[in-house]
């Protein structure tokens, strides 16, 4: 049996501290915090929320832009005034970039970057126990292993951490390092402890998990079919992945009748070849068109669930006029129709080759444009509803408790609510959409 127990050092539970978790930014930060909490309340302490004040804080940063940047120095801050005495303990895209810079940072206790992530837990748990030798910090040779649980009926499962593409905007290679993976063995693993814990559906996450398999010689592909085959695991997501990685093979067999759903979140960033090619991306809008509808050919039926397609793109990259801009707006509300669009202003990263150039788009512009595609955006989303509109779909609901009602979501990833029933809590129940 592989073990995913990240933390080798002795148990105690004689601990009454207080420790509240703030996570910002992906589901890969989400994974990781639920794995840094069930490690740190099994030693015995309590999980508070944090606007009550907390011993410990632990905050879990996002660097994807500047406004995240800020937003992670003003919750540390916060924290700080709120609690003086507290311990506050950063980590996260933000922490491995700017280390030096969230040290200065009154309150602040310990930084772990990228590599020290498994440290975190026996760091803390050392600081507290005011011992004189630190346990052992394990530099991250590969992966740290992370999903999350709690009160949602499905999970998310880091599969793949790190990225090798360097596209011209992106800092990621920089803040999660090189692409890597772990073992189809652990993920099965861990999948297993999932379904154990009641949980019925997982989300697979990664910064491009499609690029799986780099440390340790195996695929994405392989990794799916061989989750696809854990017992107690109804349904699972792909939450993100490239659209070069996910072949023509892999879409005949997630259509074949696994328990893979037609639900994918496919980074576009730019429906103009000209910005696309200047951001170092790996494909061009042919391409994409052309995978967008082989999933729709092979996926959808004239009386099932329409395909749900979320879309990242980025307004105002560096030489994107209005005609480029235009070019993309109008791939998107013409060609692709994604059910909905994840929109990002441009920000400028230092380092990057982007970051570099003259020809940066103004603020307002940027704003302008965002504003565009975000009601393009409603206008698609309330289009999918309509389309799906008297079709029988499957809801997974969830277990909390909304003013009488509970929420789950269809395959397609359709929000439907209905009064509350704890008989349905953890099951897939078939409703008229």
């Amino acid at each position: 049996m592989v073990k995913s127990d990240p933390y080798p050092y002795k148990r105690r539970t004689d601990m009454k501290k207080t420790i509240a978790f703030i996570t910002l930014g992906c589901k890969l930060n989400y994974a990781e915090t639920s794995t840094y909490e069930r490690a740190l309340l099994k030693e015995g302490l309590e999980a508070v929320p944090w606007n009550r004040g907390a011993d410990i804080f632990l905050v879990n940063t996002c660097s994807v832009t500047e406004h995240s940047d800020k937003k992670s120095r003003n919750i540390i801050r916060k924290l700080h005034r709120l609690s003086p005495d507290a311990m506050i303990v950063v980590t996260g895209c933000y922490a491995q970039l700017k280390k030096a810079e969230i040290e200065k940072i009154e309150g602040v206790t310990m930084v772990f970057g990228a590599a020290e992530k498994s440290a975190i837990v026996p760091s803390v748990l050392t600081k507290l126990r005011e011992e004189s030798e630190s346990l052992p910090l394990h530099k991250s040779a590969c992966i740290f292993p992370a999903y999350s649980d709690g009160e949602r009926t499905r999970s998310f499962l880091k599969v793949q951490d790190g990225c090798d593409y360097r596209c011209a905007y992106c800092t990621v290679p920089d803040a999660r390092g090189e692409s890597r993976n772990i073992p189809i063995a652990l993920a099965v693993e861990q999948a297993r402890e999932i379904a154990a814990a009641g949980i019925r559906e997982i989300v697979l996450t990664g910064v491009n998990t499609g690029d799986f398999g780099r440390t340790t010689g195996e695929n994405f592909f392989d990794l799916i079919r061989s989750l696809n085959n854990v017992e107690g695991i109804e349904r699972y997501r792909i939450s993100s992945i490239e659209p070069n990685l996910l072949t023509e093979e892999m879409i005949d067999w997630i259509a074949s009748g696994t328990k893979f759903l037609p639900h994918f979140h496919i980074p576009l960033q730019a429906g103009s070849d000209t910005v696309l090619k200047e951001m170092g991306r790996r494909y061009d809008t042919a391409a994409f068109a052309a995978k967008i509808a082989y999933i729709r050919e092979k996926m959808e039926k004239p009386d099932g669930p329409k395909v749900f397609f979320g879309i990242d793109v980025i307004a105002g990259f560096p030489g994107e006029t209005d005609e480029l801009f235009m070019e993309t707006y109008d791939f998107l509300g013409k060609v692709v129709k994604p059910a909905f669009i994840h929109v990002f202003p441009y920000s400028r990263r230092a380092g990057t080759r982007a970051a570099a150039r003259k020809d940066q788009v103004q603020d307002s512009i940027k704003t302008r444009r965002v504003q565009m595609l975000e009601e393009l955006s409603a206008k698609l989303h309330e289009e999918f509803l309509e389309q799906n509109r008297g079709v029988t779909g499957h809801v997974l609901f969830e277990s909390t408790d909304k003013n009488g009602m509970m929420e789950g979501y269809t395959e397609n990833y359709i929000r439907v609510s209905r009064p509350y029933d704890p008989e349905l809590i953890g099951k897939i129940t078939e409703v008229t959409i």
